[in-house]
């Protein structure tokens, strides 16, 4: 036993244990996330920021599935907007294997800030009829909708406490209760003409949603409950040609005197955040606190989606390949990989023979980067190592799809914006 060892052999082995935790702490400091002071003071409810360096650590990999996700069925959830129906994919065979019925007009599958639900957007563009579309994502199977005015779109408050309706027609964002839906307070964005998407600040104070038809984007205090500011952006003097060959396009003066920005995303460290514009064919970087735009770079023609990459490196552009609303069919999509550490385009991948990748998501493991084809009623999946694409062919004019599970432990909407 312990106590009949020596006072020399239990010295030893007291001084061994110590230097074995102090061998574990050094080995372990490298890889450690690392809290810098004065670290991130986050709104109270909200989840702790893990690592100041990547604040999409906790959806870095499938090993980050949440509990409460690992029974749900492995599914990509798929609205289309003109067919009024979900379809429903098994990536494992790449074959539809459910449809349903939803609301008018889905624009988008939103995984709740609890991960339990999957809302289906029904916004039924600017009829007053519509609704949220509950998805049990255990059985993959629709419930009974519930009416909720113009929700083109959906995000949660970081502390889980409202769901995020975003009123696009209504030029609104309309806080509810994120399980009943009941409304709980409004904030009017006059000046945000076809407010759409959005980000968080690292600390959860304020989001950041874009103004399509304004050129613009609008600062939300989430604090305070009001608009903040707004910004517009800057055109570049030069764009892309919407026809042709994808892998030969050739640039054209640009004419616009506004943007369409569309999608936007935080950087890992949360200092800055990127602004994908339809019309300027690529995304401005913004600088996050001080609310200005220090940058633009060019990804493609109609930048439209902005999808991290699960180890946090790199940011997939979804080009949509034209910059009308409704585009044709076949025109010059893209992915564009850009680096996260140096703002630059590290690798293109064209849809082959064309297409109009437009919303949608990483899978759990990296692997596959899944976006509907917006106006070819399909949806692409393309490898996320060679950029090869496989198209599955679904309903009419497929839009924010959504992959699920997903890693993270909650979720701030949209297609599936989790940390």
């Amino acid at each position: 036993m312990f106590f009949k060892k020596s006072v020399f052999g239990a010295s030893l082995t007291v001084l061994a244990s110590v230097g074995a935790l102090v061998t574990a702490l050094v080995g372990n400091a490298a890889s450690a996330p690392q809290m810098n002071e004065p670290g991130v003071r986050t709104v109270p409810g909200m989840a702790p920021v893990i690592d100041l360096r990547n604040l999409y650590s906790e959806t870095s990999s499938a090993a980050h599935l949440s509990p409460s996700v690992r029974g749900d069925l492995a599914r990509i959830y798929v609205p289309n907007l003109r067919s009024n129906d979900v379809y429903v994919i098994d990536p494992a065979t790449l074959k539809v294997v459910d449809r349903f019925k939803v609301g008018l007009a889905p624009q988008h599958v939103v995984p709740s800030w609890d991960l339990r639900t999957l809302w289906v957007a029904n916004n039924a563009e600017r009829q007053n009829v519509g609704s949220l579309t509950p998805i049990d994502p255990r059985t993959g199977k629709p419930g009974k909708a519930v009416p909720v005015d113009d929700p083109y779109n959906m995000y949660f408050t970081p502390d889980g406490k409202s769901a995020i309706v975003v009123a696009e027609a209504r030029h609104r964002l309309d806080f509810r209760d994120p399980h009943t839906m009941a409304m709980q307070y409004s904030i009017d964005t006059p000046k945000c003409g076809g407010i759409n998407h959005a980000d968080f600040s690292i600390d959860g104070r304020y989001a950041i949603f874009t103004c399509e038809f304004e050129g613009s984007v609008a600062k939300i205090d989430l604090v305070d409950r009001k608009v903040q500011g707004y910004l517009k952006l800057a055109m570049p003097r030069t764009r892309l040609k919407d026809k042709g060959d994808v892998n030969a396009l050739t640039s054209e003066v640009c004419t616009s005197t506004k943007g369409m920005p569309q999608d936007i995303r935080i950087s890992p460290d949360g200092k800055r955040f990127y602004v994908a514009d339809m019309e300027a064919d690529g995304v401005h970087i913004l600088d996050a606190d001080a609310f200005k735009e220090i940058g633009f770079i060019t990804t493609g023609v109609a930048a439209h989606g902005l999808y991290p990459s699960r180890d946090g490196k790199s940011l997939y552009v979804a080009n949509r390949g034209s910059h009308k609303i409704h585009g044709p069919r076949g025109g010059p999509g893209s992915v564009a990989v850009m680096d996260f550490a140096t703002d630059k385009v590290v690798a293109r991948w064209p849809i082959p023979g064309g297409g109009s990748p437009d919303m949608g998501n990483v899978s759990a493991d990296g692997q596959w980067l899944w976006l509907a084809g917006r106006f070819d009623d399909a949806v692409y999946r393309i490898d996320t190592r060679s950029g090869a694409v496989t198209s599955i062919k679904v309903g009419q004019e497929p839009h924010g799809l959504t992959v699920w599970p997903q890693p993270g432990r909650y979720s701030l909407g949209h297609t599936g914006n989790l940390r």
